[in-house]
């Protein structure tokens, strides 16, 4: 039954905050809320389910009280106790930074491995408080990307915000076709032609979402710019951003390399990971 949407807690500011996001979710979507906790101590257990945990029900609670809220207490590694929840959840939602269960969420591969092998798009909460603006889709064409440009109109949908869908290219990693010899050091690169391929990849990435959601105000931007840099500016106005787990073109190795890490640590509002 994906009605779920569950809150990753272990009593840092953050995964509190990533509550009040997750309580304010499920809100939208009239599905209930799950705060799960994972700990590997059992001296910890007490004082968490009492403490933390209670004061965390009580503030989703506070903050929409017709929310139908469970608690979970799992003992295990942080991500094996993520993946089995996310099996039943519409959205997970964690903190950008934590402590005990969650130390390492962002500080190595867990969010990573939970992007890529999870049961469900993967909201991490991060940057301003109660920021404000579009709804921002990174488009680079993959299946992750059409996922993730579903999730991203039905959120804007939800929200009822504007939708920025945004494409990034370069000639840089781009595989093109060149005119003239095959020497790297003389080529010349048919920018109007890219330019209009690219084009083409934003609109049919949005076509079908657009149809769907017609209530939904998009801009469609193509820039031709440094990828992570662009990205990271145009977080700087929106309410969430919304990516593929894995892309190619403009972003690849997205979540694997330098874009994702730039997006996770970086961004100025929160970052939703969507798998094909």
């Amino acid at each position: 039954m994906n009605d779920t949407v569950i809150a990753g807690v272990d009593g840092s500011p953050s995964s509190l905050a990533a509550v009040d996001v997750a309580a304010d979710e499920a809100r939208l979507r009239g599905a209930r809320l799950r705060i799960v906790h994972a700990f590997s101590r059992p001296a910890d257990l007490d004082p968490m389910i009492h403490g933390v945990l209670a004061g965390a029900e009580r503030r989703a609670h506070d903050r929409a009280p017709e929310l139908e809220i469970a608690r979970t207490v799992a003992s295990g590694e942080t991500l094996t106790v993520l993946r089995s929840e996310s099996r039943h959840a519409v959205l997970t939602v964690v903190g950008g930074r934590g402590r005990g269960g969650f130390a390492d969420l962002l500080l190595g591969s867990t969010v990573v491995q939970l992007a890529a092998h999870g049961h469900g798009p993967l909201m991490v909460v991060r940057g301003r408080a109660d920021p404000e603006g579009p709804v921002l889709l990174a488009v680079d064409g993959s299946p992750a990307g059409a996922a993730a440009a579903r999730f991203a109109f039905d959120e804007a949908a939800l929200r009822g915000a504007p939708l920025v869908a945004l494409h990034v290219w370069n000639t840089w990693n781009e595989p093109t076709p060149y005119e003239g010899p095959a020497d790297p050091l003389n080529v010349v690169v048919d920018i109007d032609q890219l330019r209009r391929r690219h084009q083409g990849l934003l609109e049919e990435a949005v076509a079908p979402w657009r149809e769907a959601r017609p209530e939904v105000a998009v801009e469609l931007r193509l820039e031709r710019a440094r990828v992570r840099h662009t990205l990271l500016d145009a977080s700087r106005e929106a309410q969430l951003v919304v990516a593929g787990a894995r892309g190619h073109g403009g972003f690849t190795g997205m979540l694997l390399g330098s874009v994702s890490q730039a997006l996770l640590y970086h961004a100025d509002c929160p970052v939703t990971v969507v798998r094909a």
